[in-house]
């Protein structure tokens, strides 16, 4: 009887069904893209797995759902605490160095400015601000917190090997869904549409106007990424960062500030896919997860380093993780993991053959 079942699913997909289907990939995949491309970004200059980069999306999502429901998000003292931990660590550790002229410089960077968005933040919830405002507070609250973290928990242990350094990350992850179940609770929130409206393909089947929104947003975010990279000076010292930490320190490259510029803008490209995400799909405190862990699954498709094989990867498990809905709901996420599997089978064997060749050489 299940087996007639599912042929019976196979046999009801049509041309309408997977165009549809295809429509919604693209948008979850717009949504990886700009999750892979943080991952990408934070591991080439830091070697860090960034896990919690789901967490930071899931709490800017739930900072707009407080905003509009009339409360103060509580991501306001989720900052506050990091900050704190962030301050203690820095001026502990400058005054161990016996460099305490260096203390009012850390109070500002770790004091006051992670505390200016809560700011921000908390005028726009207790003055009523319009929608627009609501997003941007949302957005800017969490830009904070990667780097917080960094001087918190992998700065401290930068030069551990990479595998530590997952592992931390994991635990990290773990460690915010705590806090954040402690600071919103364990009910799930969806926002309102940032888009209105639908755009027609023929044949009954229409876009929404928040995924035409989703998928225009991942283009330019990409787009302005690119010539970041290519046009400013600190997109070119995040390259150098990357390609070689010790050249780019002997050209004057403080690989610490790169680090911390890193996780700056991973946090940018979270708070952005929090309130893309939000209004389509119902956030909880731990919903980070699951989006930081199939970015993931893009990135390794781009090997770590890629930004386009890392794009196409989002594609693919966004294009993927729908069809693989229309067959079997309950086990869509096993099967975009199952990714993993071949791509990594490909890439031993690419490794393998390129260390025999290179023996051939030397031999």
């Amino acid at each position: 009887a299940a087996r007639g079942d599912e042929t019976k699913g196979f046999d009801i997909m049509t041309w309408d069904i997977a165009l549809i289907l295809g429509i919604d990939g693209l948008a979850n995949g717009a949504i990886y893209l700009l999750a892979g491309l943080g991952l990408v970004l934070v591991f080439s200059v830091t070697r860090v797995v960034f896990v919690p980069f789901g967490d930071i999306a899931a709490f800017s999502a739930l900072s707009l759902a407080a905003f509009e429901a009339g409360q103060v998000p509580p991501t306001i003292g989720l900052v506050a605490f990091l900050a704190a931990a962030a301050l203690l660590t820095e001026v502990g550790s400058l005054a161990r160095k016996g460099e305490g002229r260096r203390i009012p410089r850390a109070l500002l960077l770790w004091g006051v400015l992670p505390l200016l968005p809560c700011l921000i933040a908390w005028a726009a919830a207790r003055f009523g601000a319009p929608a627009p405002v609501q997003v941007v507070a949302s957005v800017l609250l969490v830009v904070p917190m990667a780097p917080l973290l960094a001087r918190v928990v992998f700065q401290p242990i930068a030069d551990a090997s990479v595998l530590v350094l997952l592992i931390v990350s994991l635990a990290l992850s773990f460690l915010l869904s705590g806090l954040g179940l402690l600071f919103f609770g364990p009910e799930g929130t969806r926002t309102a549409p940032l888009a209105l409206g639908s755009l027609a393909l023929g044949d009954g089947v229409e876009v929404g106007g928040q995924v035409i929104l989703m998928v225009g947003t991942a283009i330019v975010l990409s787009g302005l990424f690119f010539l970041a990279f290519e046009r400013t000076a600190m997109g070119k010292a995040l390259r150098a960062t990357a390609i070689n930490r010790v050249g780019a320190r002997l050209v004057g490259i403080r690989p610490a500030r790169t680090a911390m510029l890193a996780y700056g803008y991973s946090s940018l490209l979270a708070g952005f896919i929090g309130i893309l995400i939000a209004p389509v799909t119902t956030m909880y405190y731990d919903s980070g997860f699951l989006i930081g862990l199939k970015a993931f699954v893009a990135a390794i498709i781009g090997g770590l380093v890629s930004y386009p094989a890392t794009a196409l990867g989002a594609l693919a498990v966004g294009l993927f993780e729908s069809f693989a809905s229309f067959w079997s709901g309950a086990l869509k996420d096993a099967i975009v993991f199952s990714l993993l599997i071949p791509v990594l089978m490909a890439r031993s064997y690419l490794a393998r053959h390129h260390e025999e060749e290179a023996e051939e050489i030397d031999q």
